[in-house]
């Protein structure tokens, strides 16, 4: 059996996000991978079964990367429970979306790939379904005003804000997208 190194498939699963970030979806083949992370040909072949499971990676590794470290969620739970800090919450987690520009667009990809692969369709609904239940348990355990329903509501807003931002970035200034964020908060979420 083959050992392969995790690193180097974490390098492959990377490229493979930019790939599809620029080229889409049609673009991610695995010598567009393997350019990509600058590695010899057929090395991409040999980490993954075949496209669905590169495909799959991608968006996990999307995941993953987007996922706050211990201290940004320590720092969250110990600041006080109310709209205000629930706001500026929002407006960091908005920040880090939208600042991994790549990782929303290949998701964004994947996300138009699921309409056609239906395996991939039951990955990411899993994903995305589970990801917005443990929002959703974060939230309830928080302490912040507001009720599941608000949470999905803002996930739903917010994720569409991040693609205006990422796909046409002058219809709004950052200045005023920070106001909507906090308006949608304020609108939202009852105390």
């Amino acid at each position: 059996m083959v050992r392969r190194n995790d690193g180097r498939r974490a390098a492959l699963v990377d490229a493979a996000i930019e790939v599809l970030a620029r080229e889409g979806a049609r673009g991610l083949t695995f010598r567009a991978v393997d350019t990509e992370a600058g590695v010899p040909t057929g090395t991409a072949s040999n980490y993954f079964a075949n496209r669905d499971d590169l495909l799959t990676q991608a968006g996990a590794r999307v995941y993953e990367r987007l996922t706050p470290g211990e201290e940004e969620v320590a720092r969250q739970r110990s600041a006080e429970p109310d709209k205000e800090t629930y706001a500026r919450l929002m407006r960091e987690v908005v920040g880090r979306v939208s600042g991994f520009r790549t990782g929303y667009l290949a998701l964004l990809e994947l996300r138009l790939e699921a309409t056609r692969r239906p395996e991939l369709r039951a990955v990411l609904t899993e994903r995305v379904r589970d990801d917005l239940a443990a929002n959703v348990a974060y939230h309830e355990s928080s302490g912040l005003p507001g009720d599941a329903t608000a949470v999905k509501l803002l996930y739903l807003a917010f994720n569409w804000l991040i693609v205006e931002q990422l796909t046409l970035p002058d219809v709004l200034s950052e200045a005023e997208r920070d106001r909507l964020v906090t308006a949608a908060v304020e609108r939202i979420v009852n105390d």
